[in-house]
């Protein structure tokens, strides 16, 4: 049990040693009176009042401290994290209307579809990774920063995992040039849902090291975070025009099959929109364990009059009087 305010319980606890020093001396005053006069004292039974009242004062001391109580509440989730990918062959039309619109579509769906207590950030990578929006509790936040996503640029899966879990621990995660990750800690209760065609360039964030999507997805694994991936596009491709150039682009399965598999999660095929708009509900977020504080000054309060109402009840029946 924690307290807000420990000086108040300090006080009222000293206020009610007060008391009982107080009753004590009284009763010793009051039993040498009657020995005095040769009458027999009363026994202990008429001070029973005063010690239900004393009492009272002590656990209403505690009530006034602010005490609460840690309690386990499950949530229905920790933080999820939208890895959208923007390269210029998300621009292609082999899903209509493009597929990057359809890949926002059912990002928008999936963010209406989580409850209140689910963070949901948004991570928008090319080349670099760039993040879009962090993780919060506020879904239109997320829901605005996808609607404002674009096209443009090359795409780094790798660099896209680690923007991914930067924005889960709020820690640059970057892998250094012996391939070395930091110590990030353990984060189970994170998931990355990736949107991407799969077509990948050798991340910058890695170090320039040309490691790949494997060291990345692998960090991911160590972590306890899960990736499940979203395939947008068809395998049989189209053209595209990219900084004025003709490019052919196609999904490309495996690779997205195999970051998925190496971090435990899944591979959701989405050949166009309809499918894409299931994605929210086949994906199984994990549940979660937080601790919250638990407000007790009501108990306490509550305590604190049936102590005074019985030493008030005592009073008035063994002496006649309210006090």
């Amino acid at each position: 049990m924690s307290l807000a305010d420990p000086v108040l319980l300090a006080v009222g606890l000293l206020v009610a040693a007060a008391l009982a020093w107080a009753a004590v001396a009284a009763a010793r005053r009051r039993a040498a009176a009657l020995a005095s006069a040769g009458v027999a004292p009363g026994g202990r039974a008429r001070l029973g009042g005063v010690w239900f009242t004393i009492a009272g004062v002590a656990v209403l001391a505690v009530a006034v401290a602010g005490p609460a109580a840690s309690v386990p509440v499950s949530r229905a989730s920790g933080t999820v994290i939208l890895a959208v990918d923007v390269s210029g062959s998300m621009a292609a039309t082999d899903v209509t209307p493009s597929r990057l619109a359809a890949a926002k579509r059912a990002a928008l769906s999936f963010i209406n579809a989580q409850p209140d207590k689910v963070d949901i950030g948004v991570v928008a990578f090319q080349r670099g990774g760039l993040e879009a929006a962090l993780p919060t509790a506020d879904h239109a936040t997320a829901a605005a920063a996808v609607g404002r996503l674009t096209t443009g640029g090359g795409t780094s899966l790798d660099d896209a995992i680690l923007a991914s879990l930067s924005a889960i621990t709020h820690k640059t995660v970057s892998i250094g040039r012996n391939g070395s990750a930091p110590d990030i800690g353990y984060w189970p209760s994170a998931t990355i849902v990736l949107f991407s065609d799969g077509q990948d360039q050798t991340g910058a964030a890695s170090g320039g090291t040309g490691t790949g999507t494997g060291v990345a997805a692998a960090v991911a694994e160590k972590v306890g975070v899960h990736i499940d991936t979203v395939g947008v596009g068809t395998t049989a491709g189209t053209t595209v025009d990219v900084d004025g150039y003709h490019l052919f682009t196609a999904l490309d399965v495996a690779t997205l099959k195999s970051i998925s598999q190496a971090t435990g999660g899944t591979y959701h095929p989405a050949s166009d929109a309809s499918e894409l708009n299931g994605i929210a509900s086949s994906i199984d977020l994990r549940l979660t364990v937080t601790h919250e504080p638990l407000p007790l000054a009501g108990a306490f309060i509550a305590l604190a009059l049936v102590l005074l109402a019985a030493g008030a009840v005592l009073t008035v029946t063994r002496s006649g009087r309210v006090v």
